[in-house]
């Protein structure tokens, strides 16, 4: 249900840059990339081109491929179920699916997916229409996200106990802030990833 005040947040802004109530909604369902449907409200209005929203999308949903890659023996043996989930692996999605315990099946994955999916377009219409009806602002909501997130984290920590993703992230933006500020989450995203592959190829070897 976290979803639904960042959907509300995505909503509202959209038709306030402008957009018609019923695009926001068509993103929500077409496009359902969370972080990449906030960036494109400014890139929208400022006329860029779709090869700079596409790029923009890519950079910022990279991350995604290895979530994918990392459920490649749990994915559902049904087609069209298996692109859902390919299509609805959002950061949320992918951090219960694998801290829940029993281990969900790959029909609850694809169910779970869905679920969200649905919170996330519901606030989106909520957004819109306060966007349309109402002269409020939202500003300060979007700290939704912040929090999900760190609830998600929390999840994550009780679920495997490992420390170093806990030093690693919040290490490596932290020093990138100071060093190279307009690309530092980029760059610590990437590397928290190669540290997980560094540690993952130590812990194969190791067990080994």
């Amino acid at each position: 249900m976290g979803y639904v005040p960042l959907g509300m947040v995505f909503g509202f802004l959209f038709v306030q840059a402008g957009g018609a109530w019923y695009l926001a909604l068509v993103a929500s369902l077409w496009l359902y990339a969370g972080a990449s449907q906030f960036a494109m409200i400014p890139m929208l209005a400022a006329g860029l081109p779709v090869a700079s929203l596409a790029l923009a999308a890519l950079v910022i949903n990279l991350r995604h491929v290895f979530y994918g890659l990392s459920l490649l023996d749990r994915q559902p043996p049904h087609r069209l179920a298996r692109l859902y989930l390919i299509f609805a692996l959002t950061d949320e999605t992918y951090s219960l699916v694998t801290t829940l315990s029993p281990r969900p099946s790959a029909t609850q994955m694809v169910m779970l997916a869905a679920l969200n999916q649905g919170w996330w377009v519901l606030g989106t219409l909520l957004g819109a229409w306060l966007g349309q009806q109402l002269p409020v602002s939202l500003a300060g909501l979007e700290f939704a996200l912040a929090a999900l997130f760190a609830v998600l984290t929390v999840e994550q920590w009780r679920a495997t106990r490992q420390w170093l993703p806990l030093v690693i992230a919040p290490a490596s933006y932290a020093v990138l802030l100071w060093w190279w500020p307009n690309q530092a989450l980029l760059l610590a995203m990437a590397v928290s990833l190669m540290a997980s592959l560094v540690w993952a190829a130590r812990q194969g070897a190791v067990s080994r």
